[in-house]
């Protein structure tokens, strides 16, 4: 307890250094560009293209975020030892691992689409005249098999995105059996991976939830609602200020996988 405490101190301590705060922050707004054009199209869609619209930019992000990841915990592990940090250097050495690191999207990216051309079909299976509605009744479980499944495949997803960068980032070498390892781990310990997970989350989910009141309560108020186009700038422009206050909470995140990460190399050494 008192060591989780201790790392939990340490990764908040380091998380507002300015070096990292202008590598992440145009990820960030990469992200934001990616949310707000994705909320653009959801608004005019149909529930089965609204499916993907919500899940597709969670796994692009995530690949995003842990290309990033990787420069910023190398960063994090200088600031531990006290050395001179260096963007530039650090991002030369780790070109190859943030290529390789968002390779690992790639498959949880194509089940996901997968599932979801599965969905389309009992979509199309429930306009069929005369019978459609019926078939929709007695297959319902169907596409909510296939939307627990997509699910399943974000928390995967989040999972390799808290313990993924730390174990490229630190043992220099990125391969998908490195990710099979790691869910392993966390399936055979669940407890303290999931309470690193939430301590790492944390400060993320009390910024995120503030960040999304104030931006809803602003949309209520003030947002000119006759056009999409309107709405997504409005969107747009709030997201700016939206992703500089939330890069802080998402540098502890990657510092605090760092943490955690040496952690449970300790304790697993005892």
């Amino acid at each position: 307890m008192l060591e989780t405490e201790a790392i939990f101190n340490r990764a908040l301590k380091y998380s507002y250094t300015r070096k990292k705060f202008f590598l992440l922050f145009p990820a960030l707004v990469v992200c934001g560009i990616l949310i707000v054009v994705c909320h653009t199209f959801w608004l005019g869609a149909n529930p089965w293209v609204r499916a993907s619209l919500a899940f597709v930019p969670a796994f692009l992000c995530a690949g995003i975020m842990m290309t990033v990841g990787v420069p910023l915990i190398r960063l994090y592990h200088d600031e531990i030892k006290e050395k001179k940090l260096s963007v530039n250097n650090t991002l030369r050495q780790s070109w190859k691992l943030m290529g390789g690191i968002a390779s690992l999207i790639v498959p949880i990216l194509t089940a996901y689409l997968v599932l979801w051309f599965v969905l389309g079909l009992f979509y199309l299976l429930k306009h069929i005249p005369s019978v459609g509605e019926t078939l929709g009744m007695v297959l319902s479980f169907g596409p909510f098999l296939l939307i627990l499944g997509s699910f399943f495949l974000s928390l995967v997803n989040l999972l390799l995105l808290f313990f993924m960068p730390p174990v490229v980032a630190l043992k220099s070498a990125v391969r998908w059996e490195l990710a099979e390892e790691v869910l392993l781990k966390i399936c055979h310990q669940p407890f303290i991976h999931l309470k690193l997970l939430v301590m790492g989350l944390l400060p993320l989910i009390i910024i995120v939830g503030i960040l999304i009141s104030a931006a809803t309560m602003t949309g209520m108020a003030l947002f000119v609602m006759e056009r999409t186009w309107t709405i997504s700038l409005q969107w747009f422009f709030i997201m700016i200020p939206f992703a500089a206050l939330l890069t802080p909470a998402l540098v502890f995140f990657f510092n605090f996988a760092a943490e955690s990460f040496i952690f449970l190399q300790r304790r697993a050494k005892k």
